[in-house]
């Protein structure tokens, strides 16, 4: 398994390479029960830079007809649609739909998830469908009605767009209901508001015990069959999610949770990727789980938002991703909808706070003024502050936060954050890391005051046999690298490892352990390939030390070095003394690490002669 590497391209080499063209699009009907189906849209490729999308799997976006007919009392029902998907799947998924709806019937559509995507279909399909009717929460009316009149001004020169069709009449469902459809089926609506996702709705149909749960245990997989094989063959998946999108909510999940407690389900049914049948009390309880370790910390930061076209959550999200990923709890709080009391709370008990907000004809919006109002009046200035958002032309409502909190006196955590429409993989990748960078520094922060204070049960930790044994445990010191994408997707890390181990003789195969709140962490799932670059003992200090200081969030890790190249593409350090290029098989979370296994498929003695470097502990509680 000896190869020689070779030279890297250059860095403008690689920004010229043509990312491939998106696959396309498609939906399948895949029948559930006579008079039920799922209309199910296929995506292989990432839809949007979102931090979710990060694992590049592709998606899926669920919706589910149940057909017309006759109640039991007799009395005739329109078909019902629940969870349509966004604009993306608009020409494929009305295809399907035209083939089992007419365009002069009456057509129900229950809204789990409502935002300027979604409502821009929605508006596509009252023009095609004239008789249809919304289902909505009561949050959930509120943004159709405000989003319905909106849209992107026309580019310079482009004719005006034709009028909207009219807002369809909708009906509110204010607190549980459940209504009797066609075929016998009973369906239960139950709102499920989050900070994310303030109008959602669930729908629970009773007769199947099948819970179509929106938002609620999605995973982005592109896959056709209808329900996962198996609980590990998307647990990746749907921790990554929960990782980027549930974790900074995982108060309002859990109340969630315990709502389902109570329903007989046998079936669960997200909206992105396939169901869960025989294993969602495994997955409803790892949901519970990862929300324990969210609140074990005792540090937190308040996210505070609006989103007018969710670029504003979208940075948000990654914001909280990074912050999440460093163990430090987010409370995320979406200005629009929460309540005064909570506001106040959240601001008065976190240890830093963000802020962020769209600009809308100059302006920051009414809620995230009201909130800054509360935060300069309630805020503690010796907390860390940092302000974010997206904007179109101007910026103006990023300004007022950044001026408003400079003058009031509070230190920033970071410059603020402008990003014109939405973020890219770059930026995203550069805000997982400011979020990162940020719950670290409370971290430091929290161990100095503690070390501060009588250190008893610091000299007791030190002094413990246990962890003095186990600081005897060593592996080669290593770097780990690893490139992925190509183009505007190019992405590259890099860290010091120290916890490796080889783990298997056939095949052969190693572990390394990665920190959670590492850069490099986020690109290291089952299936890349990374390169493991063994130190040698006498010339690892430089390595060492370019590798161990801070980078700057979005730095490029290799810039000034010469690197070559494994066979596919991994950076090889040519002062190593020996490279192995493997790909991750599986994860393993343990604790403030992930145990990382991968089978070597390539590899080289760079220096034959020389021996690993090892780095000697006294105490096995720290590097």
């Amino acid at each position: 398994m000896t190869n020689t590497p070779t030279r890297a391209p250059s860095p403008a080499a690689a920004s010229t390479a043509e990312a491939p063209a998106p696959a396309e699009r498609r939906v399948i009907a895949l029948p559930l029960e006579p008079g039920l189906l799922c209309l199910r849209g296929l995506s292989p490729k990432r839809l949007r830079f979102e931090v979710e999308y990060g694992l590049e799997r592709g998606t899926t976006a669920n919706s589910f007809l149940f057909e017309a007919g006759r109640a039991a009392d007799g009395h005739p029902v329109p078909p019902v649609l629940i969870h349509p998907p966004g604009m993306t799947y608009a020409g494929p998924f009305f295809e399907a739909l035209a083939t089992r709806v007419a365009a002069d019937a009456p057509l129900k559509v229950v809204v789990g998830v409502v935002n300027p995507n979604r409502v821009e279909l929605l508006r596509a399909m009252a023009e095609r469908w004239p008789h249809l009717a919304l289902v909505t929460s009561n949050a959930g009316a509120k943004l159709v009605r405000e989003l319905w009149e909106q849209r992107r001004p026309p580019a310079a020169g482009a004719p005006e767009p034709p009028p909207l069709p009219p807002l369809p009449p909708i009906d509110v469902v204010k607190q549980e209901s459940c209504r009797r459809l066609a075929g016998g089926f009973s369906l239960c609506l139950i709102p499920a508001p989050t900070p994310r996702w303030p109008g959602a709705l669930m729908a629970f149909e009773e007769s199947t015990g099948l819970l179509m749960s929106s938002k609620l245990f999605s995973a982005h997989i592109c896959a056709e069959a209808f329900a996962e094989t198996n609980r590990s063959s998307t647990e990746e998946d749907r921790r990554w999610f929960y990782d980027c999108l549930m974790a900074p909510m995982a108060r309002q999940v859990e109340t969630l949770l315990d709502r389902l407690d109570e329903l007989p389900i046998r079936t669960i049914a997200p909206f992105h990727g396939p169901a869960i049948a025989a294993s969602w009390r495994s997955l409803v309880a790892d949901y519970r789980r990862w929300g324990e370790n969210q609140g074990r910390t005792n540090l937190s930061v308040a996210l505070l938002y609006a989103s007018a076209y969710g670029n504003t959550a979208a940075i948000a999200d990654a914001l909280a991703h990074g912050v999440a990923r460093s163990g430090v709890r987010v409370e995320s709080l979406n200005c629009e909808f929460a309540e005064p009391e909570q506001l106040l709370q959240t601001i008065r008990n976190c240890d830093a706070l963000l802020i962020g907000s769209p600009t809308l004809g100059g302006h920051a919006p009414t809620p995230i003024v009201s909130a800054l109002g509360t935060v300069l009046a309630e805020g503690d200035r010796s907390k860390p502050v940092g302000v974010f958002g997206s904007f179109g032309w101007s910026g103006e409502a990023i300004d007022l936060l950044e001026t408003k909190l400079r003058d009031g006196g509070f230190a920033f955590a970071f410059e603020p954050i402008r990003v014109k429409f939405s973020p890219d993989s770059t930026t995203l990748r550069s805000l997982e890391e400011t979020g990162v960078a940020l719950g670290r520094d409370l971290i430091t922060e929290q161990r100095r005051r503690s070390l501060r204070r009588p250190a008893g049960g610091l000299r007791e930790s030190r002094s413990n046999p246990a962890l003095q044994a186990l600081g005897r445990v060593i592996g080669p010191l290593s770097i780990v690298t690893v490139r992925r994408g190509e183009g505007k997707e190019a992405a590259s890390g890099a860290m010091v490892a120290s916890w490796v181990s080889q783990a298997s003789f056939s095949p052969p195969g190693f572990t390394v352990a990665v920190a959670r709140d590492r850069a490099v962490e986020n690109l290291l799932h089952v299936g890349v390939r990374f390169a493991l670059n063994v130190l040698a003992a006498g010339r690892e200090k430089e390595l060492m030390k370019r590798f161990l200081k801070p980078f700057a969030p979005g730095a490029d890790r290799f810039e000034g070095l010469t690197i070559e190249s494994s066979p596919d593409g991994q950076p090889v350090l040519p002062e190593a003394l020996a490279w192995l290029e493997a790909t991750v098989m599986q994860r393993m979370e343990c604790g403030d690490h992930w145990l990382l296994y991968a089978q070597v498929n390539h590899g080289g003695l760079l220096d034959a002669s020389g021996i690993p470097a090892v780095h000697q502990r006294r105490i096995g509680s720290s590097y």
